[in-house]
């Protein structure tokens, strides 16, 4: 769980900042190509605006390989001014030595990583 944080970390404000060819590196290299390609079609620099995140709790499963994070993100989607707040639920898993994102369920990402 050491090495967890750090990666949730940067993950989420590689994402808030619209750094997201470095946040796909924490994605699994199978849907790394498919969310930048989605980050393009949804015109995500210019239209997509992160606003405040907040991890609320992290757990583990028993076999220590797989890693559920419950975050809470705020964010806007241009044309609409509404900002949107959504409990996000992250499933990470242990890879190579290394964690990566594998679902994400809810939030401004919703269906994209299933």
């Amino acid at each position: 769980m050491e090495g967890l944080k750090p990666i949730v970390e940067q993950f989420n404000q590689r994402i808030r900042w619209k750094d997201f060819r470095g946040a796909a590196r924490h994605i699994v290299p199978e849907r790394q190509a498919a969310f930048l390609k989605a980050r393009r079609d949804m015109q995500d620099e210019r239209d997509l605006s992160i606003t405040d995140f907040e991890v609320l709790e992290v757990t583990q499963s028993e076999d220590g390989l797989r890693a559920f994070v419950t975050t809470r993100f705020q964010w806007m989607r241009l044309p609409s001014a509404t900002e949107q707040t959504a409990t996000v639920t992250s499933e990470f898993v242990f890879q190579h030595g290394t964690w990566l994102l594998e679902r994400m369920l809810d939030g401004p990402f919703d269906g994209e990583l299933p």
